[in-house]
């Protein structure tokens, strides 16, 4: 297994892991599988080739097997801050510490990143399992925003968590 930094020669399996996991954990993305599978192929490449944007990928066997991302601010008053963003795991290759794995090249990429000082996300409640890694990572909770995400007629909690770099 190893991780990399993701390009626009990705776009393909990205977009085909991040379809996965918008299908299969609805209320853990702001995005919908409907929304995203009508995105053209272009749309894929230019989030892997964004100037505010870094996705890494975890690759098992070969094959793309989990991803994360980090945006970065583009305001000049909030360039101290990145945004952890879209941390899925695929379920043929959970419970051998991918997910952690890919938190922790999240961190480290960031430290990379000159004046970047925290890193916050969001997490859906009730997902125990993101939340205490997460909690690992050295992430705090800071806020909760009631009814964050619609699905269907079920409405869904994020938590709002930091941690300094």
């Amino acid at each position: 297994m190893w991780i990399e930094q993701l390009d626009a020669s990705h776009a393909l399996d990205y977009r085909a892991l991040m379809l996965e996991a918008y299908d299969l954990h609805p209320q853990a993305f702001t995005s919908s599988v409907r929304e995203r599978a009508a995105m053209p192929l272009s749309w894929w490449e230019s989030r892997l080739t964004s100037q505010l944007d870094v996705v890494l990928g975890a690759f098992e066997e070969g094959k793309l097997a989990g991803i994360v991302g980090l945006a970065f601010e583009p305001r000049e008053k909030a360039r101290h801050k990145a945004t952890l963003f879209g941390l899925y795991v695929s379920g043929k290759v959970r419970q051998r510490g991918l997910g952690q794995q890919l938190v922790q090249a999240a961190l480290a990429e960031a430290q990379n990143h000159q004046g970047l000082r925290l890193i916050q996300l969001t997490v859906t409640a009730g997902n125990e399992a993101a939340f205490n890694l997460y909690q690992r990572c050295g992430f705090i909770q800071f806020g909760l925003e009631p009814m964050a995400v619609r699905v269907g007629e079920d409405y869904f909690d994020k938590i709002h968590m930091w941690r300094e770099i």
